[in-house]
């Protein structure tokens, strides 16, 4: 009952895939799904983006463990970023650009164009790759699959539909995969209770400060999260191009609005969950050993299996497998757009109309995907580590010169390139420098934090030392920016 609900779940999603690419006509509609997406489309689309493997299962893993109530902030503070968000939305909409390094060409020149490029077209492989293997596991421990099977069959179909359709079938898929994964989890909540024995058995066999809510995290720690996730969303193409796809500004406020309420209300499903976990293994109503066989991140499956009916099981399995999927196709468009849209088009074949960019990130995605796969079969984790770690690289230089250059006219591409270099420099030191690592480390303190602060300083002095040609804060007409 198990395999075959999930089976029929993937089968569903190559469907919409099918039947997305019938709404395809051209690059606009393939890349952000003709800018026509609603509120509702936008909020299912951009919560399912983020809400992967490690706020669904990581959640779990960390209420269950040392975190308790305080593992909810890892969501809230994406919900925080979301609101935070919605007051940039009109500005991002109005952009009219259909990637970030299209907005940085525009606005800079063409030398900040193919720098963020660079910056953001490799950590969209490395993520691509780590949702793979990510939803392959989980795959493999909760349905019995051999892993290299899992794998394969995780990026075939995640690489199938997110090529035919586009983001139109990116958001179609992305609206069922947060809806599965939402109400999945909502339903698993009374079960896991129920054998429990009601809330207050739950209080009465886990440490009392399990419910402190920073039990865990302190303030600092939340004030980086969501500087973090603020940063990365803004710049992060899988993220930002929600914004670019909605239908008009309005709709990109409600969009980002109602994602975080999404964020907000969820934050405490998977949190619960784990917590009630512990008090069952506190119980002897759970047994730990299966638990720790696979690791306490696959606490929920375990839960799942030992408290619900197969059907409930089947169709929980089937969203904590579509939140990594969901983050996977994301990371795949944003990948295939940005070579096509800004590096194919503006360098290799200057010419090419909008069906051949078309095709170019297509098949940019499909030579995603393979590496991807490659990656995740072999399980390569140094070269994962490696691509992920530009992940922060990405949003450390190139934060401030994507917000400033939307309202500041003396913003300048020497300050974009000043801030980019600096932001990434401290960014390595943080991660390659001892002594540096430790004392972050100690602190609490990500990386991007100070990366930001620098790239900051950077910015506004080199906007002043070598000050923008003409001082606007309009971008330059696509075709004279190339």
């Amino acid at each position: 009952m198990v395999v075959t609900i999930v089976v029929l779940y993937m089968l569903f999603m190559l469907f919409i895939g099918w039947y997305s690419s019938k709404k395809i006509s051209d690059n606009e509609d393939f890349m952000l799904a003709g800018r026509r997406l609603g509120p509702i489309l936008m909020a299912g689309t951009l919560a399912a983006t983020e809400i992967g493997g490690g706020s669904s299962l990581g959640v779990v893993e960390k209420s269950f463990g040392d975190w308790g109530l305080g593992a909810s902030w890892y969501v809230i503070t994406m919900g925080i970023a979301f609101v935070i968000l919605a007051f940039f939305a009109p500005k991002f909409r109005g952009a009219e650009v259909r990637t970030v390094p299209e907005y940085f060409r525009r606005r800079y020149g063409r030398s900040a164009g193919i720098v963020t490029a660079i910056i953001m077209i490799l950590p969209l492989i490395g993520l691509t790759a780590s949702q793979f293997i990510a939803s392959s596991t989980i795959v493999s421990v909760m349905l019995g699959w051999d892993y290299r099977v899992a794998v394969t069959v995780v990026a075939v179909v995640v690489t199938a539909y997110s090529v035919m359709g586009g983001l139109w079938s990116v958001t179609m898929t992305d609206f069922v995969q947060v809806f599965l994964i939402v109400i999945g989890m909502i339903i698993a909540v009374p079960y896991a209770l129920n054998t429990a024995g009601g809330m207050d058995a739950v209080r009465a066999n886990v440490p009392p400060e399990t419910f402190d809510l920073f039990k865990g995290i302190g303030v600092l720690e939340i004030v980086s999260l969501t500087i973090m996730y603020i940063a990365s969303f803004t710049v992060g193409q899988e993220a930002v191009s929600r914004y670019y796809a909605a239908r008009d500004g309005k709709a990109a406020v409600q969009g980002s609005a109602i994602s975080a309420v999404i964020n907000f209300i969820y934050a405490f499903i998977p949190t619960i969950l784990g917590i009630i976990t512990l008090s069952l293994i506190n119980m002897g109503k759970l047994n730990h050993d299966l638990i720790a066989e696979n690791g306490a991140y696959y606490a929920l499956p375990h839960l799942a299996m030992a408290t619900m009916p197969k059907i409930i099981v089947g169709f929980l399995f089937a969203g904590i497998i579509s939140a990594t999927m969901s983050s996977a196709d994301s990371d795949l468009l944003g990948a295939g757009s940005i070579f096509a849209n800004d590096i194919y088009k503006i360098y290799i074949k200057k010419d090419a109309d909008s069906n051949q960019v078309m095709k170019m990130t297509q098949i940019t995605m499909v030579l995603v995907g393979i590496f991807g796969w490659f990656i995740a079969f072999t399980n390569t984790k140094s070269i994962i580590s490696i691509l992920m770690f530009s992940f922060t690289l990405r949003a450390a230089g190139s934060f401030f010169p994507y917000i400033f250059g939307l309202y500041w006219k003396k913003s300048s591409e020497g300050g974009t390139i000043a801030s980019l270099i600096a932001g990434s420099a401290v960014v390595l030191a943080f991660e390659y420098v001892e002594s540096l690592n430790t004392w972050a480390s100690a602190h609490s303190i990500n990386s991007i934090l100070p990366g930001l602060a620098v790239s900051l300083i950077a910015f506004f002095l080199f906007s002043k030392i070598m000050p923008a040609k003409e001082e606007s804060c309009e971008l330059t007409p696509e075709e004279y920016a190339k």
